[in-house]
């Protein structure tokens, strides 16, 4: 892991001592994360304000975080053979990590929750799109949420990675997770609170891992 990458984890827990327990952890999400990106995608599920995150997560990767991540020298090239509007996108265009939002298949999921077993959505939507390989990050504030655990069940099967953020129980998710990110907290909005700057550092050091020298 590159040095960048570990003083920014290591600024974060200065800012969040009480949650100091959770660096080792938080350095294997990182190599988590940055392994699926790489070779593959990372999905995101969760429920209600954990949807939200899912989102907000998703939304930190596809483009650039603390960075501007310019295209790569052939996709520009490749880009500017169709003259000015290609150099106009490829001046625009950010490098993207590869991260689907499970909450986001509106129609899919209509579909779905119409048709069959409301609790398995996410882990239908895992089963269709995951590979080996890839990352399932799982939200749930108690850790109990069976959609979520049914999910990440799916993943597991699939030979993807389970990272799991809960309040400090854990719940039934911490059996079925990798790792499992279990902020000091058991009420919902408390955990909530936790959960964003917690993956804000997740994507300023996978970030770092792609694209910091």
């Amino acid at each position: 892991m590159k040095t960048v990458t570990l003083n920014y984890i290591e600024e974060y827990f200065k800012r969040f001592p009480e949650q100091e327990y959770l660096k080792e952890k938080v350095i294997s999400c990182v190599g988590i994360l940055t392994a699926g990106a790489a070779e593959g995608k990372i999905l995101l599920c969760g429920n209600g304000g954990s949807a939200a995150d899912c989102e907000h997560f998703a939304g930190e990767l596809l483009k650039g975080f603390e960075k501007k991540r310019p295209l790569e020298a052939s996709c520009r090239a490749a880009l500017e053979k169709f003259g000015a509007d290609g150099a106009f996108v490829a001046n625009g265009l950010q490098q993207g990590l590869r991260c689907i939002p499970l909450v986001s298949f509106s129609a899919a999921s209509t579909a779905f929750l119409n048709d069959c077993e409301e609790k398995l959505l996410f882990a239908q939507l895992v089963h269709a799109l995951g590979e080996s390989g890839d990352v399932l990050v799982a939200f749930s504030t108690s850790g109990n949420s069976a959609n979520v655990v049914y999910a990440a069940m799916a993943a597991k099967a699939k030979g993807m990675k389970v990272i799991s953020l809960t309040g400090i129980g854990g719940g039934k998710l911490k059996d079925v997770s990798d790792v499992l990110l279990n902020v000091p907290s058991d009420r919902t909005y408390m955990v909530q609170e936790m959960h964003l700057p917690l993956y804000h550092l997740l994507c300023h050091a996978v970030e770092s891992e792609f694209f910091d020298e």
